[in-house]
């Protein structure tokens, strides 16, 4: 009778001491074969204090308004480049479409790369221009690509003048945005906004192409006047150009 009793005990013991690891086996074949639907509900039901809010959620459509307007505006930007470039292409005398394929970053306000060349009757020498005015001039070529010279380069110097009062002057690059008008007149009657443009006395450049305006004139400067110009084409950020060839200006 003890025995029997005593033989129990240790099988009771056990389930005692085991049903823990019983339970786990359990959940776990009951998770194998709910494919864990289960246990997903449970981690969305403890978890669910710390999903977004109104806030948050307001955080989100507002992020996605500001970046639909990014991308309107871009669209926007694009579309006004686009058009540029095609009353540029339909201006009187435009010769010929070049991309700009090259722009050294140490020389950036120097000198900048075509990707057309003497095969597509690129001289040097031609003027290049952009939607709102002149760049520059042709410096080199090569059999398909062509380097531009910028007026802003330091060793560039053209003449231009101002058409409101007939004053001459040196357009000289200074390695900047903004290049420097030289006045050959002391006595130069120039004011800011005035407009600035290629001379008609030039052999270099057609006559008259629309360079930029005056933006800070400095009258103390001996033996004559420099003004400060902002050029009228954005320099900084240029990716088509129209080149002017020679023969097109010694026909005009």
């Amino acid at each position: 009778m003890q025995a029997g009793r005593g033989a129990r005990f240790p099988s009771l013991r056990l389930l005692l001491t085991g049903w823990p690891w019983l339970v786990l086996a359990l959940m776990l074949v009951a998770i194998r074969v709910s494919k864990g639907a289960g246990f997903s509900d449970l981690y969305a039901l403890v978890t669910r204090p710390f999903w977004p809010g109104s806030a948050q959620s307001e955080w989100l459509r507002s992020a996605q308004r500001l970046d639909q307007q990014t991308r309107l505006g871009q669209l926007e930007a694009d579309n006004q480049r686009l058009r540029r470039l095609l009353a540029l292409q339909q201006q009187p005398g435009a010769a010929r479409s070049a991309p700009v394929i090259a722009r050294p970053a140490q020389g950036w306000w120097q000198q900048l790369m075509l990707g057309q060349g003497a095969w597509q009757g690129l001289q040097v020498g031609d003027a290049v221009v952009a939607p709102g005015g002149l760049v520059g001039r042709i410096a080199a070529t090569t059999p398909t690509t062509a380097t531009v010279q910028l007026l802003t380069d330091p060793g560039s110097r053209v003449g231009v003048w101002v058409a409101r009062t007939g004053e001459h002057g040196l357009l000289v690059g200074l390695g900047t945005p903004r290049p420097v008008l030289r006045f050959l007149d002391r006595d130069a009657r120039v004011r800011p906004s005035d407009l600035v443009t290629t001379s008609p006395a030039s052999t270099l450049l057609p006559p008259n192409l629309t360079v930029g305006v005056i933006q800070h004139l400095d009258a103390s400067v001996i033996p004559a006047p420099e003004a400060v110009v902002q050029l009228s084409a954005p320099l900084a950020a240029i990716d088509w150009v129209q080149v002017l060839p020679i023969q097109e200006r010694s026909d005009g």
